[in-house]
């Protein structure tokens, strides 16, 4: 995610917040489709770097953002809110862009409420940490504090998972809970380029992988213990853990139903959309996408990309929402995904297995869309790096 922009950055041919999208370009809105427009959702409000939008499943009335260097704030979901709430601050652990030798991808990047939240307090969050020469990915459960149900207690942590990686690049993820209660957690494919050490294709790692586990279980002298229908319990040399594989660097999914949405961000040319089923085998680092890459025989079928767009039109994908919110008539239904360096904006439909529509939507593009979420009653958002803002996705007249 973001590596060209990141390129830019520090080579000063870009400044940080500045937008790579002319002024006058427009595009064309596809046939069929609604035009959209992005809306500053709150005003009074800009982050640093958000990357995570959402809610926590209780109250209706408040909004959780991540920003990346380690910080989490909690608000009231409207638009004339006049501040933010810092909800958890963990900046000192977390190894971040901002941190001497950090990457541009490292950070605090993902969160999710546990189904039962209301009742234990439990909130998890996968970082980066470590330093240049000894980088890690942490998953950690986190609680209320006991006196101030408006915070987290940042002494509270209990650490699921600690474990190395050899970069900087391509940390995921992606964290959601499956209506069966157990956690998904997407990681990429280690970094570098290229997928030097072939992790895509090898179920004896966690990198290019989506993970599920059971965090209300400890076995085995683990904190989290391992669903009895993960698909690869049987497969020899594979890690238990493992849900779905051969993804690159699955950034952001979401739910709609029993299907999984999935933007895996592609290397030389191309970009694509999943829907990840258990078991199922997205091809890299033999595909990129439907495209060849790299000689060798997949262990499972290869499952091809819903779509999938090439370097001609951006070069970082953000995966998106099946809109499903009650006050967009004309956006229900429809999948928006984007593209960070280009600025662009998709939605298609899907129904009976088959890709019926597909094509741009927004207008005039805007640079730095880092994820997407929804609030308590599934209406849409855009974090954006263009000035730290949530924007609110709604249909154009």
């Amino acid at each position: 995610m973001l590596r060209l922009i990141a390129a830019l950055v520090l080579l000063g041919v870009l400044p940080f917040t500045a937008s790579c999208v002319r002024d006058d370009q427009r595009v064309t809105i596809a046939e069929g489709l609604p035009r959209v427009k992005l809306v500053n959702a709150y005003e009074a409000l800009t982050f640093e770097r958000p990357l995570w939008f959402g809610h926590d499943g209780v109250s209706k009335e408040h909004v959780y953002v991540i920003e990346q260097a380690g910080r989490i704030y909690r608000f009231e979901n409207k638009p004339d809110v006049a501040s933010a709430r810092l909800f958890l601050d963990i900046s000192s652990k977390v190894f971040s862009n901002k941190s001497r030798g950090g990457h541009n991808e490292e950070g605090l990047l993902a969160m999710a409420f546990h189904p039962k939240f209301k009742e234990n307090g439990y909130f998890y969050v996968n970082y980066n940490t470590g330093d240049a020469r000894n980088r890690r990915s942490v998953l950690s459960r986190f609680s209320l504090d006991k006196k101030d149900k408006g915070i987290a207690d940042p002494a509270s942590e209990k650490v699921i998972w600690d474990f190395q990686k050899p970069y900087g690049n391509h940390n995921g993820c992606c964290l959601l809970f499956d209506k069966d209660g157990m956690l998904l957690v997407s990681y990429g494919d280690g970094g570098a380029a290229n997928d030097p050490h072939d992790y895509g294709q090898n179920l004896g790692v966690w990198f290019a992988k989506i993970l599920r586990i059971d965090v209300d279980k400890e076995e085995n002298g683990k904190p989290y213990g391992i669903p009895k229908d993960n698909p690869f319990l049987k497969r020899a040399g594979a890690k238990p853990e493992v849900w779905a594989y051969g993804l690159r660097n699955a950034w952001r999914m979401s739910w709609d139903g029993d299907d999984l949405w999935v933007g895996d961000v592609g290397q030389n040319k191309w970009e694509w959309v999943v829907i990840a089923k258990k078991g199922g085998n997205y091809g890299w680092s033999l595909k990129e996408g439907t495209n060849f890459f790299k000689e060798g025989k997949p262990a499972d079928e290869i499952t091809p990309p819903i779509v999938e767009y090439s370097h001609k039109e951006g070069q970082s994908i953000t995966g998106g929402y099946v809109y499903r919110g009650a006050k967009q008539e004309k956006l229900k239904g429809l999948y928006f995904y984007a593209d960070y360096q280009s600025g662009r904006l998709w939605a298609l439909k899907y129904a009976n297995n088959k890709l019926e529509k597909n094509g741009e939507v927004l207008e005039k593009p805007l640079w730095g869309i880092a994820s997407f979420g929804v609030d308590a009653e599934n209406e849409l958002y855009a974090c954006t790096f263009n000035g730290g803002r949530i924007m609110r996705v709604e249909a154009a007249e």
